[in-house]
């Protein structure tokens, strides 16, 4: 069994006291030791298998880029060549030739821009192996953090650090897109029902194994930045009403290009008819210049989102392509398929109108397109028609693409942690872990404990100082998040009510609202109350009433217990005051004494952070102050 031991020594010389760690275990939940477990998961080897065979493939690539630019600069300089032989001879089989190459060229651009994206997503997507390996083999978290997520008010995220650096969620996340995120972040702040649960549960073991697939969708996503003010623009413009054109102008966009197209051949054929073109031309950039407005509106709402669009528009497809078994990816990939045209499709065409939109500001290009064919009013018609098809399933889609985000990082958390387990879910109040232990411990470093709520639905936790109080309240309300949200817990088998989980455990003083920590205490404890008095609850409270003198915070939190007894409160309270403890003799069928202990031996602290029943019988604070010479 392992154990956590303090060697105190008295320097007399310097006047000073250390603290040896002889062994640690991660019970003492330090965030300086937030390494998973290595020696249980295996999965080491596959990332850097995977790692291998990436790096061989931007290798590939790379010689391909070098190799499409040399046949690029060659087709140009050839094509000029052969141009310049149909200026000096008027042989017209020159002048097909350049026509040809010219044509050969732009399909060259094309496959060379998809060489180099392919090689910025392999590149990607070794990151983010990388990632992995550096999370597994030295604990360093190269993930978002989620601190813009943080709610002090929250019942149980703040208390939790849940959000911020070395968090839950920055264990967690492995999403791209701001939705995605989003949707993570939102499912740490809400427990589900037993059949949404269940239904993630099946998702993410499908997703589970599905490695390559996952780092594919995670780099997809990450191709181009994304951010909320891209994403506020993107569904702005969609709320927008359609600045449809009338119907003479819509007759008019037809027309008047057949007409300026045909004089404009025939100058070039008779030249004759010159003037004709050029009045034609001059009239359809009038028009131009009446829905000019309408246009730059477009394009400034417009100008950040088409790369965007484009990356969401492939993990669309991404999804859209695969083959999913299970009910909630089914339902998923389901929404993505609107009066029988796929999301993808939809977006990827918006992205394109949206880069057709920006050549307007082309002092060269726009004249000419507009004057000969009208092609921003044509773009900007498309544009509405797409608005009216397709602006209503804007936030849907993108929220669709965050839902599998969240359950890919989920899936993501179970493959990295393949000794955690499903929890069974029930409705008849059972919650029981075996062999539980804090996700953000290493599995070799934790001294796991079970711990039941069955008999006795409510604990008193007694102990010394760091002998584990706090970290255990702190993986038990972990584990009851991660079981009510679909994800695997940190327990050998658990079996879970899924309860609002309710905590009290790091409240601040609010300096803006001239709130003491006292009264922000009993703000939070009588909310929890109120819950209580509507539903079960899942309830954590660490030494509770700390703003207030010793005889009203025993007095207080023997009443709060009292009242747990009485409510519907599943949980417990950790507290330094043994004489609280004599209250569980009032609620015998309720309340029951949990304590961690610690030992004194060759004159050292022993921690075994073993949970047992019964209160605290040893005490440290005292030996500690006279090691250092406090008292």
């Amino acid at each position: 069994m392992l154990v956590f031991v303090i060697k105190i020594e008295s320097e007399s010389d310097r006047n000073s006291t250390r603290f040896i760690a002889r062994s640690t275990t991660g019970s003492f939940l330090d965030k300086s030791l937030t390494l998973p477990s290595l020696k249980q998961n295996g999965k080491l080897k596959v990332y850097e298998e995977h790692l291998e065979s990436l790096r061989k493939e931007v290798d590939s690539l790379k010689a391909k880029d070098k190799q499409m630019s040399l046949i690029r600069l060659v087709v140009a300089f050839t094509a000029g060549f052969l141009f310049y032989q149909f200026y000096q001879t008027d042989h017209f089989s020159f002048a097909i030739s350049g026509v040809i190459l010219t044509s050969s060229f732009f399909l060259l651009i094309r496959k060379h821009q998809d060489i180099r994206w392919r090689k910025r997503l392999s590149e990607e997507k070794i990151k983010i192996n990388q990632d992995e390996l550096s999370f597994l083999n030295n604990g360093e978290f190269c993930f978002e953090n989620g601190s813009e997520f943080t709610k002090h008010d929250h019942p149980y995220s703040y208390d939790l650090d849940f959000f911020g650096e070395k968090s839950l969620f920055q264990m967690l996340n492995r999403t791209g897109t701001v939705r995605g995120k989003v949707k993570l972040a939102d499912s740490l702040l809400d427990i589900q029902t037993k059949p949404e649960i269940e239904a993630r549960q099946h998702a993410i073991q499908e997703l589970n194994p599905m490695i390559e697939w996952r780092h594919h969708l995670l780099a997809l996503g990450k191709q181009e930045p994304d951010n909320p003010a891209i994403y506020n623009r993107l569904i702005e413009w969609s709320n927008k009403k359609t600045s449809s054109l009338n119907s003479v102008i819509r007759i008019l966009t037809f027309l008047l290009p057949v007409a300026t197209l045909i004089m404009v051949t025939i100058y070039f054929v008779k030249g004759t008819g010159g003037n004709i073109a050029g009045l034609l031309a001059l009239i359809n950039l009038a028009i131009l210049g009446l829905h000019f407005k309408s246009l730059k509106e477009e394009l400034t709402s417009t100008t950040e989102i088409g790369k965007i669009l484009k990356q969401y528009s492939f993990l669309l497809k991404s999804i859209e392509n695969q083959s999913f078994k299970s009910a909630r990816l089914q339902e998923l990939q389901q929404e993505l398929k609107t009066n029988h045209i796929y999301a993808s499709s939809a977006i990827h065409k918006l992205a394109l109108l949206f880069g057709r939109l920006e050549h307007v500001s082309n002092i060269f290009a726009a004249p000419l397109l507009n004057g000969l064919v009208l092609y921003h009013i044509h773009v900007l018609h498309s544009l509405s028609r797409w608005r009216d098809s397709y602006a209503t399933h804007i936030q849907q889609w993108l929220d669709t693409i965050g839902q599998i985000e969240k359950l890919s990082s989920l899936a993501n958390f179970h493959y990295n942690n393949p000794s955690f387990t499903f929890p069974e879910i029930n409705t008849s109040a059972k919650v029981d872990f075996e062999d539980l232990g804090h996700p953000l411990i290493p599995a070799e470093k934790t001294v796991t404990n079970s711990i039941s709520f069955e008999e006795n639905r409510f604990f008193i936790l007694t102990g010394s100082n760091m002998s584990g109080k706090s970290t255990f309240l702190r993986t038990v309300g972990v584990n009851m998040v991660l079981a009510g949200i679909g994800a695997p817990v940190f327990a050998r088998k658990a079996n879970v009510h899924p309860l609002p989980v309710l905590v009290s455990m790091r409240l601040s003083d609010s300096l803006s609202d001239s709130e003491s920590y006292f009264y922000a205490e009993v703000k939070r404890l009588k909310y929890i109350m109120d819950r209580l008095d509507k539903e079960p609850c899942f309830v954590l409270l660490d030494e509770i009433l700390r703003g207030t003198n010793s005889d009203d915070k025993r007095n207080g939190t023997i009443e709060v217990i009292r009242k747990m007894a009485v409510k519907q409160a599943f949980g417990g309270i950790a507290t330094h005051d043994l004489e609280v403890c004599n209250v569980s003799n009032e609620f015998p069928e309720v309340l029951i004494n949990k304590r961690f202990e610690v030992e004194i031996v060759d004159d050292e602290l022993v921690f075994d952070y073993k949970l047992r029943d019964g209160v605290c019988q040893n005490k440290s604070a005292s030996f500690i102050m006279r090691k250092m010479n406090v008292i």
